[in-house]
């Protein structure tokens, strides 16, 4: 078990405790080498940190622990270089949610089905999620659902472990990215691990 600073995750926990994690965390699922720095807000540090170089572990853990930082967490000059330089935005979380919410009218044929929401805050629905009466229209075929989400700064539509913009954490029932939704109904149709191995989408979330 590893803990969190805030919202920032402590990156030396994950290589003590889950280094697996940290490893799939800096993949870059298309070359499968790791992810690259891609700027040089780094370079001071070192070849190793300069623009092109991959993100190892060994590079962001020990004395650099808290290198890499939150959007949120970073200084509002840097924050503010950064989508110049790089269109690093991150999209408010009510309206990720009221996005997300549209896309669930269309599937489910109803509103409301996670929340609600009301101008930029919402709560979540308390009773488990009602699902319409068709084969098409299952919780599997929920969870197993393809989603492209084509944004800038499209985390947060995914997960939505903060606030964007306040950097509060977001309590776990509340929380509105695609993937949370997903968690959710697995959760709540779900009792035991047999039960998750025949969920097609639970597996895909878990790869």
């Amino acid at each position: 078990m590893f803990s969190i600073a805030g919202i920032d995750l402590l990156e030396q926990e994950l290589l003590d405790h889950e280094r697996t994690l940290l490893e799939i965390l800096l993949q870059d699922k298309t070359t499968k080498k790791n992810i690259i720095w891609a700027t040089d807000d780094y370079a001071e540090l070192g070849e190793q940190y300069s623009f092109k170089k991959e993100i190892l572990p060994e590079l962001v853990t020990g004395e650099q622990d808290s290198l890499i930082q939150p959007r949120v967490e970073k200084a509002l000059e840097h924050q503010t270089n950064r989508t110049r330089d790089k269109a690093e935005v991150f999209t408010p979380s009510w309206i990720c949610n009221a996005q997300n919410n549209l896309v669930d009218e269309q599937w489910f044929g109803r509103k409301d089905v996670f929340n609600i929401q009301k101008e930029m805050s919402w709560k979540a629905t308390a009773d488990k999620i009602a699902f319409p009466d068709d084969r098409q229209h299952t919780w599997q075929k929920y969870v197993d659902a393809q989603r492209l989400e084509i944004s800038c700064g499209e985390a947060p539509y995914l997960v939505s472990r903060y606030d964007t913009v306040t950097g509060e954490t977001i309590p776990i029932s509340q929380r509105i990215g695609l993937l949370d939704r997903k968690l959710r109904v697995v959760s709540e149709n779900t009792d035991t691990e047999e039960q998750i191995e025949l969920c097609p989408g639970c597996k895909k979330m878990a790869a």
